[in-house]
């Protein structure tokens, strides 16, 4: 083992910057690549991994609330901060001070930003959000939508920076919604920006790899930046790299007789003369308890079952009667060793959840440690 915690999440920073360089290489001619790093960089690192999107092309840096926009502008001064998010009086005034641009859909908050901005000195750059189908923030009415921008671009306090929307169905390969909603937001962003000079932007990771038509000015791509495939399948076929890889190590081993059981509540017994071995990581670093009986994790390449119940700090590994597995050794619970790996989307797979959810699920109490 190379690390004195019970239980590490590795995050290539590299990968980070290839897979953001690899979006940027795929976008059409004059559209420029926003990376999302909300959610503490959906688990992998919010300021770590902004620095190496920004490195790999990345022009502006998305995240969903206040506070990660504060922390954000803390720690690197020049890229734009878009905050995507809801926002309570307080958290705009965070917002601001830290200079983001904001999302604007009601023209309540409009005046909001407006007056607030003027308090602070500032001008602040808004996005008006167009609801052409997701069914969460943003205006669904085109008309309101339009009457929203005639009024962001006459009011001297703020700056009409763009239109924007979200897809619900990009990642559905086979959903029509995706291209209804993308011809909503077309025809509505195409005469917006020829009247105000604004920014288009809709595209997601998934919208991004599956559709040039989608790219507008702008992309907010996400999970891919990160290595996680967009559409649930092997990251691989869209040229995208992993970049988490989370570790622990076995803590003990132990002789097991048939019918000895592992773990609360006694799900699992062995059927044979066996080893088990402890493993000090649970569902309170955020490998989930739906994992017991189904998951495999790795010791030096090979495979080996997760038995009995996930507990909040350890796993029990089946190990066979005969183990070559010595206390110490390193146990790989995602991501690649000897020659395999445990994707996040086998573990979603197994959960029937979506990759995002596995690794923005890593607990805080679990290091992020990054290399390149």
């Amino acid at each position: 083992m190379d690390a004195f915690q019970r239980v590490t999440a590795w995050v290539d920073l590299a990968a980070v910057e290839r897979n953001s360089a690899r979006l940027a290489a795929a976008l059409s001619a004059d559209a420029a690549l926003c990376v999302v790093v909300k959610a503490n960089g959906y688990g992998h690192g919010m300021v770590e991994c902004a620095r190496a999107a920004i490195a790999g092309g990345a022009g502006m840096l998305a995240v969903a609330t206040a506070g990660e926009a504060f922390e954000l502008r803390g720690a690197l001064e020049e890229p734009p901060i878009f905050v995507m998010g809801a926002l309570t009086d307080p958290e705009l005034d965070v917002a601001l001070g830290a200079g983001a641009e904001l999302g604007v859909w009601r023209t309540g908050f409009l005046d909001a930003v407006a007056e607030r901005g003027a308090r602070l000195g500032l001008r602040p750059r808004v996005h008006v959000k167009f609801d052409s189908g997701m069914g969460r923030l943003g205006e669904r009415d085109p008309v309101a939508v339009e009457r929203l921008l005639a009024l962001a671009a006459d009011d001297e306090r703020v700056e009409l920076a763009g239109l924007w929307t979200h897809f619900a169905t990009a990642d559905e390969p086979d959903s029509p919604f995706f291209e209804e909603q993308l011809e909503r937001f077309g025809e509505l962003g195409a005469p917006a920006r020829r009247r105000y000079g604004l920014k288009l932007h809709a595209a997601n990771s998934a919208a991004t790899l599956r559709s040039a038509a989608s790219h507008f000015d702008m992309v907010r791509c996400g999970v891919a930046v990160y290595g996680l495939d967009p559409f649930g399948g092997d990251p691989a076929e869209s040229g995208l790299e992993p970049a988490m890889r989370i570790s622990s190590y076995v803590a003990d081993v132990k002789r097991f007789g048939p019918g000895d059981s592992a773990g609360y509540g006694r799900r699992w017994r062995a059927e044979r003369e066996t080893s088990v071995g402890v493993v000090p990581i649970g569902y309170g670093d955020g490998y989930r308890r739906g994992l017991g009986n189904h998951a495999d994790v790795l010791i030096a390449g090979e495979r080996y079952p997760v038995v009995g119940t996930v507990s909040m700090d350890n796993i029990t590994v089946d190990l066979g009667p005969e183990p070559a597995v010595a206390v110490g050794e390193e146990v790989v619970v995602l991501g690649p060793s000897g020659g395999r790996r445990i994707a996040a989307e086998d573990l979603a797979r197994l959960l029937e959840t979506i990759n995002y959810e596995i690794t923005c699920g890593i607990s805080p109490r679990v290091p992020r440690l990054a290399r390149r």
